[in-house]
């Protein structure tokens, strides 16, 4: 009995000692892991940071500092890059036309989008399933198997170059990840709010528009911000649907020809201001509503 009583107490100390010893290991680890993150984290950030600040640095150089001191400040801001390639270069045009395109097809796209989700989300009724599938697996097909179908449909239809035309593509295009990324949120929605409007006498309609749909306004707003970024940097669909009216094209396409035409004038401090005018309205909205993608990312997890 001695020699248990002895032995007990030792054996505790020392696995007390080794648990004390694997738990600072752990947190030592812990810590390196912690800094490794950060430290990727930050070059990343600076990878992605730089070019931009770059781009947007350039755009008020002339030629010379561009190609003398690429990556010191101007000596002074030249706005008359932007002015000549707004108007010389149609950037003003092309932007106008790409807000008229864009703003159709977000609206479109969220109406049309959140409608599709919020059935296929709250009512079951037979083929739900299989459309909810249909939905996920336009998600994964590429679109450049459908150009030349699309071509000669749109053709047919007389749709080509012309606003509606690609409003319509962008919709169809974007209509996918929409209901997939709504449907999910609108599930994680308490059904009891929904019941009792139409305890109330709220039809269907109402009940969507006044009560479900101002509650999923986080997801809304995520799947909105992540339609303007995909519609707006969209290239493929507007080069193959607007070929013949050049006043019709869209900012990618009017940045590309200004990338060919300003490179063979040497205008490359027009190029650089051409550039930051198409990819401003993309920072900024990222900038303005970050909180709310983030939030509506997370909202279905935390509920």
């Amino acid at each position: 009995m001695s020699v248990q009583t002895t032995e007990t107490p030792a054996a505790t100390g020392r696995d007390g000692a080794g648990g004390k010893g694997r738990k600072g290991g752990g947190s030592g680890e812990g810590r390196v892991l912690n800094v490794f993150s950060h430290g990727v984290l930050i070059i990343w950030g600076l990878l992605v940071t730089m070019p931009l600040l770059w781009a947007v640095i350039s755009s008020f150089k002339d030629d010379g500092e561009i190609f003398g001191s690429p990556w010191g400040l101007p000596s002074a801001l030249h706005f008359d890059n932007w002015a000549r390639a707004w108007d010389k270069a149609n950037m003003g045009q092309y932007f106008f036309n790409s807000l008229i395109v864009v703003g159709g097809s977000l609206i479109g796209t969220m109406l049309l989008g959140s409608m599709a989700a919020y059935v296929l989300a709250r009512f079951d009724f037979p083929g739900n399933r299989f459309i909810y599938f249909l939905f996920v697996g336009g998600m994964g097909f590429p679109i450049i198997l459908a150009l030349v179908p699309l071509f000669f449909v749109m053709k047919n239809m007389a749709l080509l170059d012309t606003y509606h035309g690609l409003i319509l593509v962008y919709i169809g295009y974007s209509l996918p990840f929409t209901v997939f990324f709504l449907s999910g949120f609108f599930r994680t929605l308490p059904t009891s709010v929904a019941e009792a409007a139409l305890i109330d006498g709220a039809s269907h309609t109402r009940t969507f528009f006044q009560v479900m749909l101002p509650m999923a306004k986080p997801g809304l707003i995520s799947v909105g911000i992540f339609n303007f970024l995909g519609q707006w940097n969209q290239y493929l669909l507007p080069t193959v649907l607007n070929v013949g009216d050049p006043d019709k094209k869209v900012l990618t396409q009017g940045l590309v020809a200004l990338a060919v035409s300003q490179g063979y004038k040497g205008d490359w401090s027009g190029l650089f201001a051409g550039l930051t005018i198409a990819m401003l309205p993309v920072l900024g909205a990222y900038i303005i509503f970050q909180r709310q993608v983030v939030a509506g990312l997370t909202a279905g997890a935390l509920k």
